[in-house]
Protein backbone atom coordinates (compact mmCIF):
# COMPACT_ATOMS: atom_id res chain seq x y z
CA UNK A 1 0.00 0.00 0.00
CA UNK A 2 1.73 3.36 -0.85
CA UNK A 3 1.85 6.25 1.49
CA UNK A 4 0.36 9.77 1.93
CA UNK A 5 2.45 12.30 0.84
CA UNK A 6 1.38 15.49 2.28
CA UNK A 7 2.66 17.61 -0.38
CA UNK A 8 0.25 16.58 -2.34
CA UNK A 9 -2.38 18.95 -0.65
CA UNK A 10 -0.30 22.35 -0.47
CA UNK A 11 -2.00 23.23 -3.66
CA UNK A 12 -5.57 22.36 -2.22
CA UNK A 13 -4.08 24.45 0.57
CA UNK A 14 -2.90 27.03 -1.34
CA UNK A 15 -6.04 27.55 -3.68
CA UNK A 16 -8.28 27.15 -0.62
CA UNK A 17 -6.38 29.85 1.16
CA UNK A 18 -6.50 32.23 -1.78
CA UNK A 19 -10.65 31.22 -2.59
CA UNK A 20 -10.90 32.44 1.14
CA UNK A 21 -8.79 35.94 0.49
CA UNK A 22 -10.50 36.61 -2.71
CA UNK A 23 -14.23 35.93 -0.95
CA UNK A 24 -13.25 38.23 2.21
CA UNK A 25 -11.73 40.69 -0.10
CA UNK A 26 -14.73 41.03 -2.42
CA UNK A 27 -17.32 41.14 0.50
CA UNK A 28 -15.39 43.16 3.02
CA UNK A 29 -17.81 46.68 3.12
CA UNK A 30 -15.48 49.23 4.22
CA UNK A 31 -16.21 52.48 2.13
CA UNK A 32 -13.50 54.10 4.10
CA UNK A 33 -10.41 52.04 1.95
CA UNK A 34 -10.22 55.49 -0.09
CA UNK A 35 -10.72 57.95 2.25
CA UNK A 36 -11.11 61.96 1.58
CA UNK A 37 -8.62 64.40 2.53
CA UNK A 38 -11.27 66.86 2.49
CA UNK A 39 -13.69 65.22 5.39
CA UNK A 40 -14.13 67.84 7.71
CA UNK A 41 -12.11 70.62 5.35
CA UNK A 42 -14.16 72.91 3.29
CA UNK A 43 -15.31 72.70 -0.42
CA UNK A 44 -12.87 73.04 -2.65
CA UNK A 45 -13.33 75.78 -5.54
CA UNK A 46 -15.08 74.51 -8.31
CA UNK A 47 -15.43 76.66 -11.75
CA UNK A 48 -17.85 74.31 -13.92
CA UNK A 49 -19.30 74.86 -17.61
CA UNK A 50 -22.45 75.44 -17.84
CA UNK A 51 -24.30 72.31 -19.31
CA UNK A 52 -27.81 73.07 -18.90
CA UNK A 53 -29.66 76.39 -19.64
CA UNK A 54 -28.93 77.86 -16.13
CA UNK A 55 -26.02 78.53 -14.75
CA UNK A 56 -23.44 76.28 -13.22
CA UNK A 57 -23.05 75.92 -9.54
CA UNK A 58 -20.21 78.20 -7.92
CA UNK A 59 -19.04 77.89 -4.58
CA UNK A 60 -21.20 80.38 -3.23
CA UNK A 61 -23.87 78.03 -3.91
CA UNK A 62 -22.11 75.27 -2.28
CA UNK A 63 -21.56 77.58 0.87
CA UNK A 64 -25.23 78.01 0.92
CA UNK A 65 -27.57 77.42 3.81
CA UNK A 66 -28.92 73.84 3.83
CA UNK A 67 -27.22 70.23 3.45
CA UNK A 68 -26.84 69.14 0.06
CA UNK A 69 -25.34 66.18 -2.06
CA UNK A 70 -22.45 67.13 -4.43
CA UNK A 71 -22.28 64.03 -7.58
CA UNK A 72 -19.69 63.49 -9.91
CA UNK A 73 -21.26 61.57 -12.48
CA UNK A 74 -20.88 60.63 -16.72
CA UNK A 75 -23.44 59.58 -19.01
CA UNK A 76 -20.62 56.86 -20.48
CA UNK A 77 -20.57 55.65 -16.55
CA UNK A 78 -22.61 51.88 -16.13
CA UNK A 79 -22.59 52.35 -11.98
CA UNK A 80 -24.10 55.72 -12.47
CA UNK A 81 -27.16 54.89 -14.49
CA UNK A 82 -27.53 51.99 -11.95
CA UNK A 83 -27.41 54.54 -9.01
CA UNK A 84 -29.87 57.40 -11.15
CA UNK A 85 -33.04 56.35 -10.10
CA UNK A 86 -31.75 56.48 -6.09
CA UNK A 87 -30.66 59.52 -6.93
CA UNK A 88 -34.03 60.86 -8.64
CA UNK A 89 -35.97 59.15 -5.32
CA UNK A 90 -33.66 61.55 -3.04
CA UNK A 91 -34.11 64.83 -5.14
CA UNK A 92 -37.81 63.92 -4.74
CA UNK A 93 -38.00 63.56 -1.25
CA UNK A 94 -36.54 67.02 -0.13
CA UNK A 95 -32.10 66.38 -0.71
CA UNK A 96 -30.98 69.03 -2.72
CA UNK A 97 -28.12 67.68 -5.34
CA UNK A 98 -25.45 69.11 -7.17
CA UNK A 99 -24.79 67.52 -10.07
CA UNK A 100 -21.11 67.53 -11.92
CA UNK A 101 -20.58 65.92 -15.09
CA UNK A 102 -17.27 64.50 -15.61
CA UNK A 103 -15.17 64.32 -18.82
CA UNK A 104 -18.58 64.02 -20.55
CA UNK A 105 -19.84 65.41 -24.43
CA UNK A 106 -22.75 67.86 -23.54
CA UNK A 107 -24.90 66.05 -25.85
CA UNK A 108 -24.61 62.66 -24.49
CA UNK A 109 -25.41 64.12 -20.80
CA UNK A 110 -28.16 66.01 -21.68
CA UNK A 111 -30.08 63.06 -23.42
CA UNK A 112 -28.86 61.11 -20.45
CA UNK A 113 -30.48 63.02 -18.37
CA UNK A 114 -33.87 63.58 -20.94
CA UNK A 115 -33.82 59.70 -21.14
CA UNK A 116 -33.87 58.84 -17.05
CA UNK A 117 -34.97 62.03 -15.71
CA UNK A 118 -32.84 65.32 -14.13
CA UNK A 119 -32.89 64.75 -10.27
CA UNK A 120 -30.32 68.04 -9.75
CA UNK A 121 -31.20 71.40 -8.46
CA UNK A 122 -27.98 72.77 -10.58
CA UNK A 123 -25.78 71.02 -12.49
CA UNK A 124 -22.63 72.18 -14.07
CA UNK A 125 -19.59 70.36 -16.26
CA UNK A 126 -16.26 69.43 -15.40
CA UNK A 127 -14.89 68.60 -19.31
CA UNK A 128 -11.16 68.68 -17.98
CA UNK A 129 -11.70 66.61 -14.95
CA UNK A 130 -9.61 69.46 -12.71
CA UNK A 131 -12.48 69.54 -10.57
CA UNK A 132 -12.74 66.18 -9.87
CA UNK A 133 -8.92 66.04 -9.19
CA UNK A 134 -9.45 69.09 -6.48
CA UNK A 135 -11.85 66.82 -4.91
CA UNK A 136 -10.05 63.87 -4.80
CA UNK A 137 -12.45 62.14 -6.83
CA UNK A 138 -11.19 58.46 -7.68
CA UNK A 139 -13.97 57.81 -10.46
CA UNK A 140 -17.62 58.15 -10.88
CA UNK A 141 -20.40 58.11 -9.94
CA UNK A 142 -19.11 59.97 -6.27
CA UNK A 143 -20.99 61.84 -4.02
CA UNK A 144 -20.12 64.20 -1.49
CA UNK A 145 -22.34 65.09 1.93
CA UNK A 146 -22.18 68.81 2.01
CA UNK A 147 -23.62 71.09 4.92
CA UNK A 148 -24.79 74.15 5.20
CA UNK A 149 -21.53 75.57 6.23
CA UNK A 150 -19.72 74.12 2.66
CA UNK A 151 -18.00 72.00 4.86
CA UNK A 152 -17.51 68.32 3.42
CA UNK A 153 -19.05 65.79 6.45
CA UNK A 154 -18.53 62.50 3.92
CA UNK A 155 -17.49 61.18 0.67
CA UNK A 156 -19.11 58.06 -0.72
CA UNK A 157 -17.08 56.70 -3.87
CA UNK A 158 -19.48 54.71 -5.70
CA UNK A 159 -22.78 54.20 -6.80
CA UNK A 160 -25.62 54.74 -4.40
CA UNK A 161 -27.44 51.39 -4.19
CA UNK A 162 -28.70 48.67 -2.20
CA UNK A 163 -28.67 50.01 1.30
CA UNK A 164 -25.74 52.54 0.50
CA UNK A 165 -28.24 55.20 1.36
CA UNK A 166 -30.10 54.11 4.92
CA UNK A 167 -26.13 53.15 6.29
CA UNK A 168 -24.47 55.66 4.60
CA UNK A 169 -25.88 58.79 3.05
CA UNK A 170 -28.73 58.79 5.29
CA UNK A 171 -26.84 59.00 8.62
CA UNK A 172 -24.36 61.90 7.25
CA UNK A 173 -27.00 63.83 6.00
CA UNK A 174 -28.38 63.82 9.63
CA UNK A 175 -24.85 64.85 10.70
CA UNK A 176 -24.52 67.54 8.47
CA UNK A 177 -28.31 69.05 9.43
CA UNK A 178 -27.09 68.99 12.98
CA UNK A 179 -24.26 70.90 13.05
Amino acid sequence: MAKFNPVLLAPLAIFAGLGAMFYFGLTRDNPDQLPSALQGKPVPIINLTDLRSDPAPTNDDLNAEGVKLVNFWASWCGPCRTEHPNLAAMAESGITIIGINYKDDPENALAFLEELGDPFAQIGADFTGRNAIEWGVTGVPETFVIDGNGQIIMRWPGPIVGDVYERRIAPAIAKAMAE
